[in-house]
């Protein structure tokens, strides 16, 4: 089956690329342009027909791409035609037209560039997170990715564990032979050693994580003080309600930022007081939940009616900035109590110490992005690989006796199967689903 698709952004453009992937590609260029296909990697101008008519639809660039050396690995061809709805439909309900052509799926033709061998699945992956990016912070890593730096560590690995499988298995395979006393020593190192590697690349602070799907900030506190005011300034548009009417905000209104090259999804909350109102009370628990699953809190009160109750100190602890809104209503010095906690004096009314706020949040998130390892954990999928490969490796080294070699070495064989889940080196059909489902269509 031949697949195509729009590749480039759907829309009005100058340019729109229809990609086709398929054993019938260069028929299908033959077809719709009534004449041979182009030399290979060529951009050729050729005039694109409607089949039954020989009706001209438009004129674009044709670029044949013979398989193997082909993004999917199979002969494939970029049709570039002008950016018009009108045109790209034509075109391909002419395409449509042909046997054996149909829509691909999203990430369909990644998926092939995989299945047939010219990509591993972390790379795979990278290059969904690259169309995704967002922020410079978001396109680096997926670059660091894409190099290959993170996959060439995991097969590393892997390589070491399938080299201690080999002794293990030759004692299965002649029981009557005793291992070397060094080879049982190296084999318990070896294994020691690559359960410290994946530990310390475990213990990332999750930042790859992080980059990729944005610092959460949550912003908590108590009614009226100038949760949704700041969203508002920080977004610099009006993305919350703003009342004098305390519980305004009764759910979690988020809005997606970008403070110097730092994905940021910054949410305001509702205002946590007592409340009889089930559907405030509803808007509260979820408040506290998102404080829970902050990276950073941004905990704001009024300035002039200041009271840290249990809720606010519990809210003040972790990553946290105290925001102390109103400055502009403070008439009275502010309590002493205050200078253990991080805290910014602001007036959103008068626009006062705003750039101080952003400077502490700028901080907190150069913090926690830092990482000392190059190997970034991007997905939660490859942090539960890594975390049941060590729990296979403790498992095997717990094996001493004799009898359990044939269960030393299955654990062994599931540790290093985990660490093929992670690039793609075992039969992975049950994830490749729901990894390539995240694309768009077109790539």
């Amino acid at each position: 089956m031949n697949i195509y698709a729009l590749s480039s952004g759907p829309g009005i453009s100058g340019i729109a690329v229809i990609r086709i992937s398929g054993k019938d590609t260069s028929e299908i260029i033959k077809t719709i342009t009534q004449k041979p296909v182009p030399s290979a990697r060529v951009a050729t101008l050729r005039k694109i027909n409607n089949i039954n008519t020989s009706e001209l639809i438009d004129e674009g660039i044709i670029l044949w791409f013979p398989g193997p050396q082909s993004y999917t690995g199979e002969d494939m061809a970029e049709i570039h035609i002008h950016g018009g709805k009108a045109v790209i439909l034509a075109v391909q309900n002419e395409i449509a037209k042909i046997e054996n052509c149909r829509l691909a799926e999203p990430g369909e033709f990644t998926k092939l560039a995989f299945q047939n061998g010219k990509i591993n699945l972390l790379k795979a992956e990278s290059i969904a997170d690259l169309i995704a990016a967002e922020t410079e912070i978001q396109r680096s890593q997926a670059m660091k990715i894409m190099k290959g730096k993170s996959s060439n560590k995991f097969n590393e690995i892997r390589v070491k564990l399938l080299k201690l499988l080999s002794f293990v298995e030759a004692k299965i395979d002649f029981p009557d032979e005793d291992l070397p006393e060094d080879n049982v020593k190296k084999i318990k190192k070896d294994s020691l050693d690559v359960i410290n590697e994946i530990d310390k690349i475990l213990d990332d602070q999750k930042v790859g994580e992080i980059i990729r799907e944005g610092f959460k900030i949550a912003i908590v506190g108590p009614t009226n003080a100038g949760k949704s005011s700041l969203l508002n300034n920080l977004s610099n548009r009006e993305v919350a309600i703003v009342s004098e009417i305390a519980g305004t905000t009764r759910d979690v209104v988020e809005a997606h930022l970008n403070i110097d090259g730092y994905p940021v999804i910054i949410s305001d909350t509702a205002g946590i007081r007592d409340s009889e109102d089930e559907i405030e009370k509803k808007g509260i628990k979820l408040s506290f939940k998102k404080a829970e699953n902050a990276d950073l809190k941004l905990v704001v009160v009024d300035a002039k009616s200041v009271n840290l109750s249990p809720f606010l100190s519990d809210l003040l602890k972790g990553n946290a900035i105290l925001v102390l809104n109103k400055l502009d209503l403070l008439k009275n010095k502010l309590d002493q109590d205050f200078s253990k906690f991080e805290h910014v004096l602001i007036s959103l009314k008068d626009n006062l110490n705003i750039d101080k706020l952003i400077s502490k949040i700028k901080n907190s998130l150069k913090n926690k992005l830092i990482s000392k390892e190059d190997i970034l954990i991007t997905r939660e999928r490859h942090r539960q690989h890594l975390i049941q490969c060590v729990e296979h490796l403790k498992e095997f080294l717990n094996k001493n006796d004799k009898k359990d070699f044939d269960k030393a070495a299955e654990d062994l064989r599931l540790a290093i199967r985990h660490l093929g889940m992670i690039v793609g080196k075992v039969d992975v059909e049950e994830i490749l689903g729901s990894i390539f489902n995240d694309f768009c269509i077109g790539k």
